[in-house]
């Protein structure tokens, strides 16, 4: 399994450009692309994951809808990401089936983590570590809570977020994240598979 986690940004991406950027990244050697796009255009967030989902079949690797349960069935994506709002891992498995990826944001908190494991998530998400640019706002998170999830839920992989660059991905790698999830380093790039293959060279 590679260590990246690619996140799209519908700002960064606009277009066919998402297309182009979400390709250069899995042949780049990325596993797991994560669809995100906040827009209320339902028929174009269709279109798109229904694009990329094509897309990543074509390189054995999983699309993953953020937040939208719905879409992801829909479209037969490979999983969902779940923020705290968007009801429960165990509701997604239900309407997803057993074979879906399905990831959980647990922000700062190993009390959210284990619901999220109670609940059958397939990853916990942990973050954010450094200032960024997606999420400027979100609370800040500790490294030690890194070793310390995987101390509680050794079987389940842990992924980190937020202001992850080249320059200290490897601190978190360190600490023992299984896969680092990055939106604005890689996709602002003007060379994406490059800064791909250089993230998933990190470890």
């Amino acid at each position: 399994m590679s260590i990246l986690y690619a996140i799209t940004d519908s700002q960064l991406l606009p277009g066919d450009k998402l297309f182009t950027a979400v390709e250069s990244t899995l042949q780049a050697g990325c596993k797991w692309i994560q669809y995100r796009d906040k827009s209320s255009d339902s028929t174009k967030r269709i279109q798109e994951a229904q694009q990329l989902v094509a897309l990543c079949n074509q390189y054995q690797a999983a699309l993953i809808v953020n937040d939208d349960v719905q879409l992801a069935q829909a479209v037969n994506a490979h999983g969902v990401h779940l923020g705290q709002d968007d009801g429960s891992a165990q509701a997604a498995r239900k309407l997803l089936g057993d074979a879906a990826i399905i990831g959980v944001t647990c922000h700062d908190s190993l009390a959210l983590a284990q619901q999220a494991v109670n609940d059958g998530a397939s990853y916990i998400a942990f973050g954010r570590f450094f200032p960024s640019h997606t999420k400027p706002n979100a609370r800040p998170a500790k490294f030690t809570l890194i070793s310390e999830a995987k101390t509680k839920f050794p079987t389940i992989p842990v992924v980190v977020i937020g202001g992850i660059t080249l320059s200290n991905a490897h601190i978190l790698l360190d600490a023992g994240a299984d896969m680092i999830a990055v939106c604005h380093e890689l996709f602002s790039a003007e060379d994406v598979k490059q800064v791909a293959q250089n993230f998933i060279d990190c470890k």
